[in-house]
């Protein structure tokens, strides 16, 4: 009762990535807390689908192993958690901010009356006053997420009401093992107890899924450009840099909407979160939107003619001046210098 879920998804008897990174901040936030990390899985074939969970510290594996549940249907999925909350009652129930998460989040916190933060960049645990009230609470969800066009930073608390749910895009939490050897306990759930035939009027009869050929979040460089590249042809110039060092090409959304490049190497909140061991920025300006897809990155090189553009201020280093004048330098001293 009142502990932390996060609910897992899986293809193919593989946890995503991101529901790993959500547990790694789960155990986290569980123990501020000083309760238990429980996970949920529904899906098919589960076998062993558990040696990938708890060793991120996940107290109790919530277990559904049916093949009506994947691929994934929003109706059955909604109802089983909706059931199983009522039940259990979490606290806090944490999800992928993607397609699926997007889907069954606002279901399941709609049906609950409980409240759902979206593509939240942060998580903690701290004391709220309302000065409306003068209430004072304490332990709640800090759901931390730019806001207003990205202008401020707000934190989101639901002092009242339960689960609070959030969730978080896929890279923006750390994925990392607490203990190999971690064992927890396993409860398999009558997902028929929860569940009417009206749930399944909806059937996935054929299903084609295409991989994308652009891995920008598994890339160890990223040379990324914003708006102030100037023009398609500069954003050339990008390519020319990343094949050289051997790196995958970025854009902020403003050189996305310009054009400039596919939608697909889009950073950012409304992009892909990365963590690189150098982060190569290129007439970006530095807005809140994309320094939260890219803030975590080891070494950030910034590339612009504004000595005070906002994305200075995060950088290790500054390199003043246009993309046309500096990036073939760049290239130039780079090729002479690793022969």
């Amino acid at each position: 009762m009142n502990n932390l879920i996060v609910y897992c998804e899986t293809e193919n008897g593989v946890v995503a990535d991101v529901s790993l990174e959500l547990l790694t901040k789960g155990r986290v936030l569980a123990d501020k807390l000083g309760c238990k990390l429980e996970a949920l899985v529904l899906a098919s074939g589960t076998d062993g689908v558990e040696k990938q969970i708890f060793p991120y510290g996940v107290d109790t594996v919530y277990m559904a192993d049916d093949k009506r549940l994947e691929p994934y249907t929003s109706l059955p999925h909604a109802a089983i958690l909706t059931g199983l909350f009522k039940e259990i009652k979490p606290q806090i129930c944490l999800m992928g901010a993607t397609t699926i998460g997007r889907d069954l989040g606002p279901r399941v916190s709609s049906a609950l009356h409980s409240g759902l933060t979206a593509d939240c960049t942060s998580l903690e645990i701290g004391e709220h006053n309302d000065a409306r009230t003068g209430k004072s609470y304490e332990n709640l969800l800090y759901q931390i997420r730019p806001a207003f066009g990205g202008n401020i930073v707000a934190t989101i608390v639901n002092p009242d009401c339960r689960p609070q749910m959030a969730t978080v895009r896929e890279g923006v939490m750390k994925r990392e093992i607490k203990d190999a050897g971690y064992k927890g306990e396993i409860i398999k759930i009558d997902i028929d107890k929860y569940l009417s035939d009206t749930d399944f009027v909806v059937k996935v009869i054929d299903r084609q899924i295409a991989k994308s050929k652009i891995n920008i979040k598994g890339a160890p460089i990223i040379v990324a450009g914003g708006y102030g590249v100037g023009s398609k042809e500069n954003f050339k110039l990008l390519f020319d840099l990343a094949g050289v060092l051997g790196a995958e090409v970025g854009a902020s959304r403003a050189a996305v909407d310009a054009g400039y490049t596919e939608h697909e190497r889009q950073i950012g909140q409304t992009g892909v979160t990365v963590r690189p061991k150098l982060y190569i920025a290129c007439g970006i300006s530095g807005q809140i939107q994309h320094i939260a897809g890219m803030q975590e990155s080891s070494m950030i090189i910034s590339i612009n003619t504004d000595p005070d553009a906002p994305i200075n201020s995060i950088a290790d280093y500054v390199i003043t001046g246009s993309v046309e004048e500096v990036i073939p330098k760049l290239i130039k001293y780079y090729k002479k210098n690793s022969k």
